[in-house]
């Protein structure tokens, strides 16, 4: 390990305290010293209700919370922080704005699904056309994960309202042509949520540039807490949708006979926040920040060809998605000729190496390729070449251990 690798590992408490190998990235993040302290500090010093109380301390858990959501609008550049909404996780912010969008939703629309999609961003949005009568399609991918112009313009049509497309595949690392996808759901006034929980980690995000009209994304693939997550929406739309939940916070009044909501983002942050979580999230984003986000893309992309290198030279070992290392986005879904992925995720389990086995939360998809489920080794900056040959090692092993000769 050279001397960069280890002054980025010492950041990171977890490894000193295990000897394995993590290679489960796209699942969850893990978490520099400075946002477990950031956490601990708030429930040691200021810990109470933000937006409720007139004291000191809830004054200054307020201010945590409004300083964590300056700081996630000036990382994906929003124009306004009244445009970051919090949630539980990017899975809350998506159910968010498929409840709210559907409230103008009708039997003539048609709204429309990558195949690639998490089930997070695929199943609110069937949910969508049960309760309206809107129509749902699929937009289909080859089987390197890639979109084609002329599927694109068989599905967005005069009628669709709504486009949901996830920036990257959480089981190819495929991107999606979003400019062009944007443009297209824009060209017939149709609104457009993109899943950013597998990008946003890895790459500086514009939503101004892209003119994104919505963005979801959780704080725990990206260094920080568990129960954060975060759906931007431009203002004008935000201002048109209805609020998912009602409660507490988000009114400005009610009486017997009505109410009237609070303003943005409050009007759709029903309830008490994970106030702990978004303050030490924000420490998250200082640490991308101090890292250089374009330094981290590039150390993720030459760990991605070194790891995808190594795992195309072992025979019988199949990659899901593109030849190309570049198109992977730090994401290896890959198979092993007679040996089924969980017996794999076993395997490697005992070297001590943690991937993930399985659907990875995308059936369709994996059906659509031709497979049922997968072995998938997921990169993050901190992770080493070290690490990735202990990984490559051992599933050069894994048919000889099967019994295969």
């Amino acid at each position: 390990m050279n001397n960069t690798d280890k002054a980025i590992r010492d950041d990171f408490p977890i490894f000193g305290n295990i000897s394995g190998v993590y290679l489960d990235n796209a699942a969850t993040s893990q978490k520099p010293q400075c946002v477990i302290d950031a956490e601990k500090t708030f429930y040691e010093t200021i810990n109470s209700n933000p937006m409720r109380g007139f004291y000191e301390i809830s004054l200054a858990a307020t201010k945590a919370v409004e300083d964590a959501r300056n700081a996630v609008r000036r990382f994906i550049n929003a124009e306004s922080e009244k445009e970051i909404i919090f949630t539980t996780n990017a899975t809350s912010a998506i159910n968010l704005a498929a409840y709210s969008l559907s409230a103008e939703l009708t039997p003539c629309d048609r709204i429309v699904v990558s195949v690639a999609e998490h089930h997070s961003n695929m199943l609110p949005w069937r949910e969508a056309s049960r309760r309206t009568g809107a129509e749902l399609v699929y937009m289909m991918c080859d089987e390197k994960g890639s979109f084609h112009d002329d599927e694109i313009e068989r599905c967005i049509t005069e009628n669709t309202k709504i486009v949901a497309i996830g920036v990257v595949s959480n089981v190819t690392g495929a991107r999606p042509p979003l400019e062009k996808i944007i443009n297209a759901a824009h060209s017939v006034g149709a609104v457009v949520l993109a899943d950013g929980a597998q990008s946003v980690p890895h790459e500086k995000t514009d939503v101004q540039a892209l003119d994104i009209d919505l963005l979801a994304f959780s704080a725990h693939k990206m260094l920080g807490p568990m129960g954060v997550g975060v759906l931007y929406g431009k203002r004008k739309l935000l201002e048109k949708m209805p609020p998912f939940m009602t409660g507490g916070e988000m009114i400005e009044s009610v009486t017997l006979g009505g109410e009237v909501y609070a303003e943005l983002p409050h009007k759709f942050e029903a309830g008490t926040l994970n106030a702990a979580g978004i303050h030490a999230f924000k420490s998250a984003i200082d640490y991308y920040e101090k890292t250089d986000t374009d330094a981290i893309r590039q150390r993720e992309l030459e760990l991605t060809k070194y790891a995808f290198d190594g795992l195309s030279r072992i025979k019988n070992v199949r990659i899901l998605g593109s030849e190309d290392y570049a198109d992977h986005s730090g994401i290896l879904s890959f198979t092993i000729d007679g040996v089924h992925p969980h017996d794999v995720s076993e395997i490697l389990s005992a070297d001590g190496i943690c991937i993930r086995a399985g659907h990875h939360c995308a059936q369709p998809l994996l059906h659509h390729l031709g497979v049922y489920s997968s072995s998938r080794a997921s990169l993050m900056f901190y992770n080493t070449t070290d690490e990735i040959d202990r990984f490559l090692h051992s599933v050069s092993t894994i048919r000889e251990r099967m019994g295969y000769r």
